[in-house]
């Protein structure tokens, strides 16, 4: 539990690499945007700080060839950028908004992405579906829920051995009161590491845990219940 040094300019080379890529993707972004409103940030050195590296921290926490799933994609981070610099990644992106899945699909396409599945589902819906139920190495999250309503919805998703990644705010309070929910749902070894994207961009949290044990059949509620009355 520390501020860490992401290696940024590492980051940067390897958007660097794949320049082709984010340069349609971020076109692609700002045209969807227009009709979908899928993000405020649109400005090109925000997207390339907000977005880009900030997607790229967590990189390291995923194996290689890791088949991952990733909850609320909405816009695509930090799934797209992850994908595009790590071609081993297998993924399933979840998002409940049709429009935003139409988005998706036009990215994985457009910039020709193999292995990567987009789902129009609940989180709360996959995780009870054989299949996907226990079935990923790494599920990850951005922007969609506070930490312990997150962890219901992700960890019914990862397998015994695998992790449960949230990119976050800095807010070390939200992780301590999600510490009970990772627990009940299979979690431990919990922790988190603190960052500063470059630039003056702003403080940031990447949040942890392993799954050490099957989630209780019962989990994840449904029915709002993983909002409204968060695991305590």
């Amino acid at each position: 539990m520390r501020t860490e040094e992401i290696d940024f300019e590492a980051c940067r080379r390897k958007i660097g690499e794949k320049r082709e890529q984010f340069r349609a993707f971020y076109a692609l972004l700002l045209a969807y945007n227009a009709k979908f409103n899928l993000t405020a940030v649109t400005e090109e050195e925000e997207v390339f700080h907000k977005h880009f590296l900030d997607s790229l921290a967590g990189e390291r926490f995923l194996p290689e060839n890791a088949r991952c799933a990733e909850v609320g994609s909405g816009a695509g981070f930090p799934s797209i950028p992850l994908k595009i610099v790590r071609e081993d990644l297998r993924l399933t992106l979840i998002e409940s908004t049709g429009k935003k899945c139409d988005f998706l699909r036009a990215a994985v396409r457009e910039l020709d992405l193999k292995n990567v599945e987009v789902l129009h589902a609940r989180a709360e819906e996959v995780g009870m579906q054989e299949g996907y139920r226990e079935g990923f190495d790494v599920c990850f999250a951005r922007a969609v829920a506070r930490m312990n309503t997150l962890s219901e919805y992700c960890l019914p998703l990862v397998k015994v051995g695998g992790k449960f990644l949230a990119y976050k705010s800095d807010s070390e309070e939200e992780f301590r009161e999600a510490i009970p929910a990772m627990r009940t749902l299979g979690g431990e070894n919990c922790g988190f590491t603190r960052y500063e994207l470059p630039d003056g961009y702003g403080a940031r949290m990447l949040m942890y845990c392993e799954k050490i044990k099957p989630t209780p059949k019962k989990y994840p509620r449904g029915r709002g219940l993983e909002r409204r009355s968060p695991i305590v």
